[in-house]
């Protein structure tokens, strides 16, 4: 028997356990679009006249986000970071090239190596970080970084219901609360240095925005970074994965009931004092001795991979 639209009776093509429903192709779009607009105004993430820099990879999420902004009529501008991952980055920006350019949408395009030196695959093996730790730092950095300059108002990722259930159960089990604290659908820029940044897709599933990349023929990368083998945060989506299948709703319900009770976890969460990096001035953590000059953790871990790399001439800001 055909599954038969939630909303309009007609066949569906979309099933959504996790809602007990299913949509057809333009009721499923209009789904995705409430939930989207249901979480920018639940954190009041950003407004029509702000300038709005979608962080871009090339894959599903942060593709359907940039056409979603731009179809609820907000400023998006896309910012895609070369990580220096051969054919697959090659690929990933000829993508988002592509995506721009049928959009006539404004594409920044940074480049890691030509811009500090390192490349994430020779960031991989070296002493410190694993090459994930290191390119989430790096990402950080520089989308922060290109926002400041641009003069944008909020930077926007593509963190999906899935990503961020995955990143919560890793800090409830290490019971990291600083991390937890911070863990939220939007952050404010509490001081010069920071933009605000927001997951406007923290209420859709990773199978949705595929589910929506796919009906709307938006082109992307299928493939996973060749550099996430053995990642926790992975290892952590299958085992919600498995608890998803047998019990759907289950990533719903622990990551909303989370956001729910966060705020009194707030009101206990470490408040660390910030200062100004005094390498590149971006803000960071004051060390605990005041007479110790300030320098974050991109300039600490950039320092070490670069010092191990051969000589390499890095383009000046």
């Amino acid at each position: 028997m055909a599954m038969r639209c939630k909303r309009c009776r007609g066949q569906a093509v979309m099933e959504l356990r996790r809602h007990n429903a299913a949509f057809c192709r333009d009721c499923f779009f209009q789904y995705v679009g409430q939930q989207v607009t249901r979480a920018i105004a639940k954190y009041r993430m950003l407004g029509h006249t702000d300038r709005v820099l979608v962080a871009v990879s090339g894959g599903k999420d942060s593709l359907a986000l940039w056409d979603l902004l731009l179809d609820l009529g907000y400023r998006a501008d896309g910012l895609y970071l070369s990580l220096g991952i051969g054919a697959y980055s090659e690929r990933s920006r000829t993508v988002c090239q592509e995506f721009a350019a049928a959009r006539s949408a404004t594409l920044l395009v940074h480049d890691l190596a030509g811009e500090h030196g390192y490349t994430i695959p020779e960031a991989a093996g070296q002493g410190g970080r694993p090459s994930c730790g290191v390119c989430g730092l790096s990402k950080r950095y520089v989308f922060n970084r290109a926002a400041l300059d641009g003069g944008y108002d909020v930077v926007c990722t593509g963190h999906n219901l899935d990503d961020e259930a995955a990143v919560l159960f890793g800090n409830t089990l290490r019971w990291d609360t600083a991390a937890m604290a911070r863990q939220f659908p939007v952050l404010e820029a509490t001081r010069p240095g920071l933009v605000k940044k927001a997951k406007p897709l923290y209420r859709v599933a990773e199978r949705e925005t595929a589910g929506y990349c796919v009906l709307k023929g938006i082109d992307y990368v299928v493939e996973e970074c060749p550099l996430v083998a053995g990642n926790t945060q992975m290892r952590h989506k299958e085992t919600l994965n498995q608890m998803e299948e047998t019990a759907p709703g289950t990533k719903h319900t622990f990551l909303f009931g989370y956001l729910d009770r966060a705020a009194a976890l707030l009101k206990v969460a470490d408040v660390a004092e910030l200062a100004e990096c005094a390498r590149c001035g971006m803000t960071t953590q004051a060390p605990d001795d005041p007479a110790e000059p300030p320098v974050c953790a991109f300039c600490r871990s950039k320092d070490r991979l670069v010092r191990s790399l051969p000589v390499v001439e890095v383009a000046s800001r």
